[in-house]
């Protein structure tokens, strides 16, 4: 690890001026980053942390929606009771995402930049990972692609995105507020994480200088009837093989407006667009009509040589993630 400096904001303005130089990278729960320091991943001339500065960790409920910030505590955002009762997709999300020791740490913000990643990308002898090396080329193409993404892939890079609760607030309409020296801005949750095209190591839509300061979730009625369904290799701490965030409405047992965001299946959490208008008017309770308005969404899947049956099995969590919201009162 090569050496860098350290230095505690205790003001905003402070971060935005330290991070607007090169070579600023921010500390907040320093779960991911530590490991990429101590892995020779990333190397910053400086780390700036943030945890000091006040008001960044607060989780605030109104009429009109949730607003999480940035430093807030992933297990407290998933032990929050409005949220737990308005949004129990984030909190499902959240309690899914990984041990009680990491949640206690990790930030709503870090989790969001989390990188999107493979096994190659990790390898402890560095493989062709466009990620890690931009133009060094990507070892999945020819190697291993069990877990890689079924959407939205290039030939740069076949990553999926890690994060859990990223899928539930890309099926809450969710926005992401950030901040710089040049000022604020909103960025519609969609289009925060970027698809690879030919810079996979661009993995969001953030400018130099920029840092999340809040998210924000409107309130709905198919925020609270909602639920996250994660199908993973092992029962204990894993990334998602496949999963499903939805959240719906019903007009007596039909369905009237839904809200489906896949994870484990692109290098951002993938709306299912197509499938939420195929849904409006069929029952809940019809299973097999169910399926046949979700089998329709797939026309853009790829699948690879080897995570074909991701496909499959994402469709059947689809299903049951919805039945299972419809049953919540």
């Amino acid at each position: 690890m090569q050496s860098f400096t350290y230095a505690r904001a205790s003001a905003l303005p402070d971060v935005l001026a330290a991070i607007s130089q090169p070579g600023g990278i921010i500390l907040a729960g320093g779960t991911e980053l530590l490991n990429w320091m101590k892995e020779g991943i990333v190397a910053p001339e400086r780390l700036v942390d943030i945890n000091g500065i006040s008001g960044l960790d607060r989780i605030e409920t109104a009429d009109r929606g949730l607003r999480i910030g940035a430093l807030a505590r992933m297990s407290d955002v998933a032990g929050h009771e409005a949220v737990a009762r308005d949004y129990p997709v984030i909190a499902e999300a959240l309690l899914k995402s990984a041990s009680q020791q990491i949640r206690n740490m990790a930030s709503m913000g870090g989790n969001l930049m989390q990188r999107t990643r493979c096994p190659y990308f990790r390898a402890e002898i560095e493989l062709p990972c466009n990620k890690r090396r931009p133009g060094s080329g990507c070892s999945a193409l020819a190697g291993e692609d069990r877990g890689m993404a079924i959407f939205g892939w290039s030939e740069a890079c076949l990553a999926t995105h890690p994060s859990d609760v990223a899928v539930a607030l890309a099926a809450l309409d969710a926005v992401v507020q950030v901040a710089s020296s040049h000022g604020a801005r909103d960025i519609p949750f969609l289009d925060f994480h970027r698809l690879p095209d030919d810079a996979p190591e661009r993995e969001t839509v953030l400018e130099p200088g920029e840092v999340i300061t809040a998210i924000e979730v409107p309130a709905s009625p198919a925020a609270r009837r909602s639920h996250y369904l994660k199908i993973r290799e092992r029962a204990s701490y894993e990334f998602a093989l496949v999963s499903a965030a939805v959240g719906l409405e019903l007009e007596g047992s039909e369905i009237s407006d839904v809200r489906i965001a896949l994870g484990g299946m692109a290098a951002k959490p993938w709306r299912l667009s197509a499938a939420e208008q195929a849904l409006h008017g069929i029952a809940i309770s019809d299973a097999a009509a169910l399926r046949r308005a979700v089998d329709g969404a797939f026309g853009d899947a790829r699948p690879r040589r080897h995570n074909g049956f991701k496909v499959e099995l994402v469709k059947r969590a689809i299903v049951r993630a919805l039945q299972t919201a419809g049953d919540i009162a």
